[in-house]
């Protein structure tokens, strides 16, 4: 993606910009073009779309130059493989040429007719509005799936949110320049940006029926959770990583002191043997694992150390002289 820092283009802050990812949807994408053609001219600003194709394997390339062809305002940009939704959304927003954007992939099949309010609600003053597929129409596994994320991403980061992984928001394409995303992080943006203390809004938008790709693989929600916990860390503990790590350690060294001290005394006073004790293998296990924790916190301190210029952890509003 390194070639389209050359043509990215200054923000317009008239413009809106539509990014549209998709993946083997050659099918959808005519009607989909249609509707957001339809539903933006009627605006009261305009629009261009951007079409990425995240390494389709069918027609949908071929589909989406049909459309280019048809429209002026249409941007499309093609990547060599599978990447992911991160990888798009990043490809399309340095070929974005307006400062607001309307983001949504074609994985979730939402209808576009209320997007125009999203767009509103970014001129209101919010400056990211989530989508919330409603009425929810994939299948009862992703949707409880869904429910169980929501709740546990609420509640480790006090952002009340009813459908993280929607696919679908608006934002500033400022925000998304302070904000980092990549791997499989874009479903955290709204979270990552609530640190930094933008404002979030959430906004119904309709979920069509179709078929849904199904969360069936136990790899699946382990991924989910890893991405989970690296947001965790990155948003609270980016540059005090001692903090997070050096807390846990300390917990295990001192569990692991008490029960080898607990053990010796035990056998000092002639209560009985203690080799081959599992307690005792678990005293050591949590002393020796608790001291590396402590020592991998301070190696991270002094990498953030030197490094620490060059990681911005702060986001300014506005400055008045």
């Amino acid at each position: 993606m390194e070639q389209l820092k050359s043509i990215q283009s200054k923000s317009d802050n008239n413009l809106v910009s539509i990014i549209v990812t998709a993946q083997n949807h050659q099918d959808y994408l005519p009607e989909l073009n249609r509707q957001l053609q339809e539903i933006f001219t009627g605006a009261a600003f305009a629009f261009e779309i951007i079409y990425v194709d995240d390494g389709s394997s069918d027609g949908t390339w071929k589909k989406m130059v049909e459309l280019a062809g048809q429209s002026q305002n249409i941007k499309l940009v093609k990547l060599r493989t599978m990447f992911g939704e991160s990888a798009a959304l990043d490809a399309g927003m340095k070929l974005a040429g307006g400062e607001l954007i309307v983001y949504f992939t074609c994985r979730v099949n939402v209808s576009p007719k209320n997007l125009v309010r999203f767009v509103q609600k970014l001129n209101e003053g919010y400056d990211i509005v989530l989508g919330v597929r409603s009425p929810r129409r994939d299948s009862r596994l992703n949707q409880l799936v869904s429910r169980v994320f929501n709740c546990m991403t609420s509640s480790m980061t006090k952002l009340k949110l009813h459908d993280i992984n929607s696919g679908v928001l608006a934002t500033r394409k400022s925000l998304l320049e302070h904000v980092p995303f990549y791997g499989e992080l874009n479903a955290f943006i709204p979270v990552m940006a609530y640190r930094q203390g933008y404002k979030i809004a959430e906004e119904n938008i309709e979920q069509l029926p179709g078929r849904f790709a199904q969360s069936l693989y136990p790899r699946n929600y382990i991924k989910r959770l890893l991405d989970f916990l690296n947001v965790i860390f990155i948003s609270k503990y980016s540059k005090k990583p001692l903090h997070f790590l050096g807390f846990i350690g300390v917990i295990f060294t001192l569990l692991g002191a008490v029960i080898n001290l607990y053990l010796f005394i035990y056998r000092i006073l002639g209560y009985g043997a203690i080799a081959g004790r599992p307690m005792l293998l678990l005293g050591a296990m949590l002393f020796i694992i608790g001291i590396q924790l402590v020592s991998i916190g301070l190696l991270g301190e002094m990498i953030i150390y030197t490094h620490a210029n060059e990681i911005e952890e702060y986001n300014i509003e506005e400055i008045i002289e």
